[in-house]
């Protein structure tokens, strides 16, 4: 073998050793930012999860409005666990949720007359004498037994 030969044949050996090592370094990089947004996924699911854990004691304790709780816990659901989300038992927050997608909120809540806002409000009332019950009964499954078994599937 010549020493042009070799010395081409050392060439390729050190281009793809290096080559290698670059590889080695890219896939490196590639599983630590997977682990970080696995890391970063799993720390907002189970801050959502407390979240809704909170929402639903809320609900259950009367400190917050039925149609509020219904509305944040619907909202927080979709991006929690969209299977806990669809149960036929968390149903009564979409309820909620849709009979009140026409509302105007923040701003445009302020910006209505008092004749407007009390239609609204007379609804509302309508809505939770509908719906307590069913929302009480959705939020204690959640504290009881949904977020709990959403939690050992993540």
């Amino acid at each position: 073998m010549s020493a042009l030969n070799l010395t081409l044949l050392l060439i390729g050996l050190l281009l793809i050793a290096a080559l290698a090592a670059y590889a080695w370094h890219l896939w490196r990089r590639v599983r630590a930012n997977q682990r970080a947004r696995d890391e970063a996924q799993q720390e907002r699911q189970q801050r959502i999860g407390g979240d809704l854990s909170i929402l639903a004691s809320s609900l259950l304790d009367e400190q917050l409005p039925l149609i509020e709780g219904s509305i944040r816990i619907k909202v927080l659901l979709d991006n929690y666990d969209s299977a806990l989300s669809n149960d036929s038992r968390c149903q009564v927050f979409h309820l909620l949720f849709e009979a009140t997608a026409e509302v105007p909120t923040h701003a445009d809540w302020k910006a209505l007359d008092k004749a407007e806002r009390r239609r609204f409000e007379k609804r509302f009332n309508e809505l939770e004498l509908q719906h307590k019950a069913a929302a009480r009964i959705a939020a204690r499954w959640l504290l009881d037994e949904g977020l709990k078994g959403s939690r050992a599937n993540a």
